[in-house]
This record gives C-alpha cells, structure tokens and sequence, in this order.
C-alpha cells in the first residue's frame, strides 16, 4: 500500500503576520500555507518574504506539513519569493492561478536553480482556463503532488454566484478531480469564506468528502476541527474496512467474497486498504 499523509486541514496564514505564524505550531490543522500572495499587501511583500523565510529555518512545526504560496508568475515578486526559501526548504511550494504547463516548469526550473530540486510544486487551479487545462498542468511536471481549488475567482470569471449546493462550479470540481485521480494527484477543497457559519461549512465540507476530495483548505484555525472530523477516519469506517480486508483474505483466490449479504471484489479491498492505512497515518500524526 502506498504511504498517505493526512490533509484534511491545510490552513492558509499571512506570510506577514508574525503570531499567526507562530500559534500555527500549537494547531491540530495537518499543515499550514504560509501565504506570500493575496494575504499580504504589495508594501508588505518583502517584511513577509523574509519572516517566512527566518520561519522555516527556524522549524518547529513538528508533524505539520508546511507549504509556502508564492506571488503569480505575473508579478515582479514571485523569482525573489523563491530564492527566500533556499534556505529552508518548505514542504512544497503552491503556485497560484495556473494556466499552463509552462508555468509549473518556470517554477520548477527556478527551484533547482536556487538548489531545490526536491520541493514539490502544488498548483491553485482558480480560472475556467486552468481547469479547462488541468490535464495539461498535471502532466507539465512529475514534481507537480496537488492541486488545490479555488472557486472565488471561478465564480467571478463565470459571472455566476456562491450558492449552498455549488452548482455552478459542479463541472469544474469534477474535472480537476477527475485529473487529479488520472495522474495521482492530491486534491484539495477550496476555503469557506465565512468561519462564522459553522453550519455553512460542515455542509461544504461533507459534499467535498463525498465528491472525494482528499481535504480542506481553510482561512480560520476554528475550521480545523471540523475538517479533521469529516475528511478523517471514524471508528466505524475503520472496522467495516478491517472486516472488508479480512473477508477477502480469507477467500484469497475465489476473486470475490461475500460481506453482509454484498459482494464484494479488489476494487472495494483497495479502497478499504487505503481508509485503514489513512486512519493509522492519523493515528501516529497525534501521537
């Protein structure tokens, strides 16, 4: 079985807000994106390109993945984003607005010239064109690991609105998920705007889980909790799967076995292989 690695919870911070940085250590989120980009206003681009920077070196985020947003390849900041992070390298580096394969190869090319040749790259598919090329952009790189959704532009650039059930951006949810699971990528739910409506964003979420999404990107640290509980693994789960494996194993040959009265095949012993290898990669997470 291929290894996982829990993102039910990837918090996004401003690069440029110093406490923010360092409550992210005491969090139950999976990682934290330190965000260069939209978080963080033009004057304050270099104050928060070198605080992110002195926080890498410094570390200290124990299990957390730790991710850095870097400025678009449109801007004059997004080269000078980079070479802050050659001295202490990120877990990976997400690159907002994709459109193209070209730009994942610029970042990549940039990474290994300032000697980091071994940092995945995400990519924020937020355009009808980046996911109508979303086939294109996994393909651009085998360095690419995830994308990660993000729907206030796509609403935007759509003309359409933010409704409860998100139908109109139902189409390009399932295209970039279908890319994703073509190329084994991680992909990753875009953020709920309002952290105040906690009813609001359980919904989101549950559809997100139920769509197969591997988790939530949030804007709060009050939103945690909540993604942890549904892109987890409940007890419930993890024993129908344990009694899905065993099932199977002990008809190893016949090809199908029978549980509950419901037939079951390799298909469903790969699925339930993975919630059981997802739920002990949460356990030793909390550990």
């Amino acid at each position: 079985m291929t290894s996982v690695r829990p993102r039910r919870s990837m918090l996004f911070m401003p690069g440029s807000n110093a406490r923010a940085l360092e409550k992210a250590k005491s969090l139950s989120c999976d990682g934290v994106i330190f965000d260069l980009e939209d978080a963080v206003a033009p004057d304050e681009k270099k104050m928060a390109r070198e605080q992110v920077k002195t926080t890498l070196m410094a570390g200290g985020y124990g299990r957390r993945e730790v991710v850095v947003r870097i400025n678009g390849l449109d801007t004059p900041w997004w080269q000078e984003d980079i070479l802050a992070l050659a001295g202490g390298a990120p877990d990976a580096v997400l690159v907002p607005k994709v459109e193209a394969s070209s730009t994942v190869q610029a970042v990549e090319a940039e990474l290994t010239t300032v000697g980091l040749a071994d940092v995945p790259i995400w990519a924020m598919l937020e355009t009808p064109r980046g996911y109508l090329r979303a086939e294109n952009i996994a393909a651009s790189s085998g360095r690419l690991a995830c994308f990660i959704i993000g729907t206030n532009d796509l609403v935007k650039d759509l003309r359409g609105r933010h409704t409860r059930e998100r139908l109109p951006v139902v189409t390009a949810l399932g295209l970039a998920l279908l890319v994703a699971r073509s190329y084994g990528l991680t992909v990753l739910d875009g953020v709920y705007n309002d952290f105040h409506d906690s009813e609001g964003f359980a919904a989101e979420c549950k559809q997100g889980r139920d769509f197969g999404f591997d988790g939530k990107t949030l804007i709060h640290p009050a939103q945690t909790e909540l993604a942890n509980q549904v892109y987890g693994v409940s007890q419930a789960e993890l024993q129908e799967a344990k009694r899905l494996i065993e099932t199977f194993e002990q008809t190893a040959g016949k090809g199908v076995a029978v549980l509950d009265g419901k037939m079951i095949e390799e298909l469903h012993v790969e699925e339930a292989r993975r919630i059981s290898a997802m739920a002990e990669a949460i356990a030793d997470a909390n550990e």
